[in-house]
């Protein structure tokens, strides 16, 4: 299974970005947005979700800094 990174506005709802790249593990697709989300966020990606092919690892995680 392929790990992808969905990015989606502050409701949740997919929003395009740059390319979503495909990752062949969870660690590689961490790293990748521990380097890059604030790019993503300049982008207009306001939070992300971890697929492993069609299954949600985890959603809503906020690309902004806790208040």
């Amino acid at each position: 299974m392929m790990w992808q990174w969905r990015y989606e506005n502050a409701e949740g709802a997919p929003v395009s970005g740059p390319k979503s790249e495909e990752f062949s593990n969870q660690s590689d697709a961490e790293s990748w947005l521990g380097e890059n989300w604030r790019g993503l966020l300049d982008a207009g990606v306001e939070q992300v979700s971890l697929l492993e092919g069609d299954d949600v690892v985890y959603s809503a995680m906020s690309l902004r800094a806790a208040e």
